[in-house]
């Protein structure tokens, strides 16, 4: 596992906060691997999800930080997403 994907998975757990997501999602780092998050699970891993959302580091770490809305980089190029759209839209709302 890359030290990018092992520090987004850290990320994420911090930022759900024992919230629970209801459905499973994978963030694909391009170059780096994926993250998957399930219920209130977050680890490493390329499984099959409801939704697949693909994006390069910069891009990633910059909706983690909050310096960059998921919305905006989807509408932007920046962000794919491959699936249920309302698995992402209620995503968004565990990571706000």
């Amino acid at each position: 596992m890359s030290e990018v994907v092992t520090k987004a998975v850290a990320a994420l757990q911090e930022k759900m906060g024992g919230e629970s997501f209801d459905g499973s999602a994978k963030f694909v780092i391009e170059d780096e691997g994926s993250v998957i998050i399930e219920g209130d699970t977050v680890r490493e891993g390329d499984d099959a999800t409801d939704v697949t959302l693909t994006a390069d580091r910069d891009t990633f770490e910059a909706i983690l930080s909050g310096d960059l809305n998921p919305t905006a980089a989807f509408m932007g190029g920046k962000l794919a997403v491959d699936g249920d759209m309302s698995a992402a839209m209620r995503l968004a709302g565990v990571l706000a």
